[in-house]
């Protein structure tokens, strides 16, 4: 059984939730990602997109060195462990149109799992591509 432990990518770039938005938007530049885990230490406490940025600090003419990442932020967040199965973790991504979810154990956050990472798995690249079908579905 292939886990998430496996293929999750260890060293992941955070923000603090008093960070501004620009530091975010940054991070997502510079490691080409469109989401970045928003911790206070190393308990996740949100997620920041793109698209957060842009509907709450973009579009509404604010200044992305002014806005906090808690101002923007998704607060609900869907985690796994590294012990889920890869396949688990599909289901999980696809039924909660994501395509990232940070890993927590005892309630630290150990890395990250991208839908590009489930791609990396040969035997994996179809529920990967499902997975990414339905999210790009409910996002149209």
């Amino acid at each position: 059984m292939t886990t998430v432990r496996d293929i999750m990518i260890k060293d992941v770039k955070v923000c603090a939730p008093h960070d501004a938005v620009a530091s975010a938007a940054k991070i997502m530049r510079d490691i080409n990602c469109g989401s970045v885990p928003v911790c206070e230490g190393k308990k996740v406490v949100g997620m920041i997109t793109d698209r957060d940025i842009v509907i709450h600090c973009v579009a509404e003419g604010k200044d992305c060195n002014s806005v906090h990442c808690h101002d923007s932020m998704s607060s609900d967040i869907i985690t796994c462990s590294p012990d889920t199965d890869v396949h688990e973790c599909s289901h999980i991504m696809s039924e909660n149109q994501i395509r990232r979810i940070p890993v927590v154990e005892n309630g630290e956050m150990v890395g990250i799992c991208a839908i590009g990472d489930l791609a990396k798995v040969n035997i994996f690249a179809n529920e990967a591509g499902e997975a990414l079908s339905h999210i790009s579905e409910t996002l149209q």
